[in-house]
């Protein structure tokens, strides 16, 4: 217990100091183009990081098939329950639909998942990461852009790259050394840009954007937790199924949705960025209760 619990720190506490960055830099004053680096990260980062991710993956097809049709009812299960949540609070469902349904699965989610239950505890974590990169690129997209459209899908470069990342995966084909090699750099410029960029907004945070956030992350760990034990139980999860599912559906609302808020909602950013940061923050003490009933 010890050890996950280090585990979580080693984790979550770069995810927060690489946000520390984003904000003294704007402290500082220093320019800093946010929607340049969103639509960078759009459109070279995500998808290369797809494709390298799972590319590289060795998964059992199965098991990974029951996971992906348990992911996409919790994420259906979660539009639902925000979308009523947010009427009744009187929010935007374009600032804040994405953020309340969509975890941080990916450079938080998987690390825990692997430590707590190695090979297998990834095999099932691969799912969330694509139910939950599907999610970004297509609702997570369309609903912040206020544009429903068959063209804004086939023009995502993240939808083709996942396509590719399947296909490689299901035939268990590997990239090429050297082009492997440069999507895993290319890949790489994602999540610390969009942590950079996450802390350069909390320096703009109003007292009531905080506490607004706080209040979301509080009712996004209710949910969460809610529909995890829920879908557990009607799948008929047990062991490691049970625990990753438990924490995977459980992460803390996801870095990248803060993306396309601030590109087409940017009032609402300071809100979302409070969000983020306060689901993170969270965690460090949700995890290792969680690990202790999952493990």
């Amino acid at each position: 217990m010890l050890e996950i619990l280090k585990e979580v720190f080693n984790v979550v506490l770069p995810v927060i100091l690489c946000a520390g960055v984003g904000f003294a830099i704007a402290i500082l004053k220093v320019p800093f183009d946010t929607k340049m680096i969103g639509r960078l990260v759009a459109n070279v980062g995500y998808p290369t990081l797809v494709i390298a991710h799972l590319s590289a993956s060795k998964v059992d097809l199965g098991s990974f098939g029951l996971m992906v049709a348990a992911a996409l009812a919790m994420l259906a299960s979660y539009v639902v329950i925000v979308t009523v949540l947010l009427k009744i609070l009187g929010l935007p469902l374009r600032a804040f639909l994405s953020p309340m349904t969509l975890g941080n699965v990916g450079n938080i989610g998987l690390p825990i998942t692997a430590l707590a239950f190695g090979d297998a505890g990834l095999t099932y974590s691969f799912a969330f990461l694509l139910v939950v990169l599907l999610g970004i690129f297509t609702y997570g997209t369309w609903v912040p852009k206020n544009e429903f459209t068959l063209r804004a899908l086939v023009a995502s470069p993240v939808i083709y790259a996942i396509a590719i990342a399947l296909v490689l995966l299901g035939t268990g084909t590997a990239l090429p050394a050297p082009l492997h090699s440069t999507f895993k750099i290319l890949g790489g410029l994602a999540i610390p840009l969009m942590l950079l960029t996450l802390g350069y907004t909390l320096a703009t945070l109003t007292v009531s954007s905080f506490w607004r956030g706080a209040l979301l992350a509080v009712l996004h760990l209710a949910m969460t937790l809610g529909v995890a034990l829920v879908l557990v139980a009607l799948f008929g999860f047990t062991g490691t199924e049970r625990g990753v599912f438990v924490l995977m559906a459980v992460m803390p609302s996801s870095v990248a949705t803060y993306l396309f808020v601030e590109l087409y909602v940017p009032e609402r950013a300071s809100d979302v960025a409070s969000l983020i940061l306060v689901s993170t923050l969270m965690t460090i003490v949700v995890l290792p209760l969680l690990l202790t009933y999952a493990v």
